[in-house]
């Protein structure tokens, strides 16, 4: 993967293309998101699109090592304080049942032993964000997680990186964070595979 989709540069907290030279866009200087950092493989465009489409609707497992590498390249690029904990954004049983597996699972296991599917927990099950509005987004996935409430200490103090295979408005990345923060993790960063670039204009 790291062949055909070499590094750009990307704001370091919320992982959007940035002219080269820039740390962080004009958009986090004013106004920054919760987590600390945020890592990005690619855009979310064609080829890539077709290949996560594949991945988490079509049961492509094969593509899970590919993508992960490609990550785990990014991730190197990016140089941020490596994280204590590894968590995938959960799934809601309901839909869990539906597909098969978590996507974001599949990506998180293959980066590291600290990748941990059972301490972040999804609560409410919500319609897909791919199908709503950005102004729906935030509501959509508010209450939508949870600390295994049994586990909180093992979040208190940590560095914590979340892992998803797509960040489009951000609006999972911030409800996440936010749970992370009230069990008082020490800083938050994302991992994703792909970043959906802003609208122009």
């Amino acid at each position: 993967m790291q062949r055909f989709a070499p590094g750009e540069p990307r704001c370091s907290r919320c992982a959007l293309r940035v002219p080269a030279g820039t740390a962080t866009c004009g958009r986090c200087l004013v106004s920054p998101p919760p987590f600390q950092h945020a890592v990005a493989a690619v855009d979310y465009g064609f080829p890539w699109d077709r290949l996560v489409l594949g991945f988490k609707f079509h049961g492509a497992l094969d593509l899970a090592g590919t993508l992960a590498g490609g990550l785990r390249d990014a991730v190197a690029r990016a140089r941020h304080p490596p994280p204590d904990l590894l968590l995938p954004v959960p799934l809601s049983p309901a839909r869990l049942r539906e597909r098969g597996f978590n996507q974001a699972w599949e990506l998180a296991r293959r980066l590291g032993p600290a990748a941990d599917p059972t301490l972040l927990l999804r609560v409410k099950h919500t319609p897909h964000q791919i199908a709503l509005p950005e102004a729906r987004r935030a509501t959509n996935v508010r209450g939508a997680f949870a600390i295994e409430p049994r586990r909180r200490a093992a979040v208190a103090g940590r560095h914590v990186a979340v892992v998803d295979d797509v960040m489009t408005t951000g609006a999972t990345a911030h409800e996440i964070t936010k749970v992370l923060q009230a069990a008082g993790a020490a800083s938050v960063q994302v991992w994703v595979v792909a970043r959906t670039p802003r609208p122009s204009g």
